[in-house]
């Protein structure tokens, strides 16, 4: 499921890199995708929302065992 979750995580790379952060896959365990965010995206104040309305709801879409994103 990792490698799934990977490919996902590249096809959304570029929006957010686009904004001048990334993001970084850190584990998958029983349906939880944990992610780092990385540049400007670390501090900034809508990254809850990135995660969950955009990051985990399009890992949901793509692959169905994905039950949530967390932030490590």
């Amino acid at each position: 499921m990792r490698k799934k979750v990977e490919e996902a995580i590249e096809e959304i790379r570029p929006n957010l890199k686009a904004d001048g952060g990334d993001i970084e896959l850190v584990d998958v365990n029983n349906g939880v995708a944990k992610v780092k965010l990385k540049g400007a995206c670390a501090g900034c104040p809508m990254s809850t929302m990135t995660v969950k309305w955009g990051v985990e709801n399009f890992l949901k879409r793509r692959i169905p065992s994905i039950t949530k994103v967390e932030t490590v």
